[in-house]
C-alpha cells in the first residue's frame, strides 16, 4: 500500500500528515525538506482541513479515519484521551484512574509518547498532577502549552 504526505504549516509548527487509501496514518512534528505541500489526496487534504479548523478555533473534535496500531494497552489509553474534552487537562494519575489501571502513570506517559496522531488523539490535554506541563512529544512542552492556550481561547 502506498502512502502519500503532506506538510503543512501550523501553529505549533511544520506537521506532516501520512496516508494510504484509506486512512491518514501519521501526523508527525516537522517535514522533510523537499516533500510537497499540495496534493489531490483526499485524506490528507481533509486532514489538514479539519487541522487549520482546529488551529483557528473553529474545531473541537476530528472526524478522520485513523490507522490506529499499537498494543491493547496503547489503544486503551489512546481511547481515553479521546474522550478528554475540548479545552480541559487531567494528570496521568486522572488518566490511569479512569481505565482502571491506577499503577499504570509511567505506561501512560509511554502511550502518550506511541501516539501516532498527536492534537487529533489529545495527548497533550494530560499534565503533571501539580498541573505542570510535563513532557510532549519528547521535549516539545512548548507545543503543549501552545495547545492548550489555544484550546482554553488565552
Amino acid at each position: 500500500m502506498s502512502i502519500s504526505k503532506l506538510v503543512m504549516e501550523s501553529p505549533i509548527g511544520q506537521l506532516e500528515l501520512r496516508a494510504d487509501e484509506e486512512s491518514l496514518v501519521s501526523l508527525e512534528f516537522g517535514g522533510e525538506d523537499g516533500v510537497p505541500a499540495h496534493t489531490d489526496h483526499r485524506i490528507l487534504l481533509e486532514a489538514k482541513r479539519q487541522l487549520q479548523e482546529y488551529f483557528k478555533g473553529e474545531r473541537k473534535e476530528f472526524t478522520l479515519p485513523l490507522k490506529i496500531e499499537g498494543t491493547d494497552f496503547q489503544e486503551e489509553v489512546w481511547k481515553a484521551l479521546s474522550v478528554i474534552p475540548y479545552g480541559s487537562t487531567c494528570s496521568y494519575g486522572d488518566l490511569a484512574a479512569r481505565i482502571k489501571r491506577p499503577k499504570a502513570v509511567r505506561a501512560i506517559g509511554q502511550a502518550n509518547k506511541a501516539n501516532k496522531f498527536p492534537v487529533i488523539i489529545p495527548c497533550h490535554r494530560v499534565i503533571g498532577k501539580d498541573k505542570t506541563m510535563t513532557g510532549y512529544a519528547g521535549k516539545q512542552v512548548d507545543k503543549k502549552e501552545i495547545l492548550l492556550a489555544l484550546e482554553q481561547g488565552i
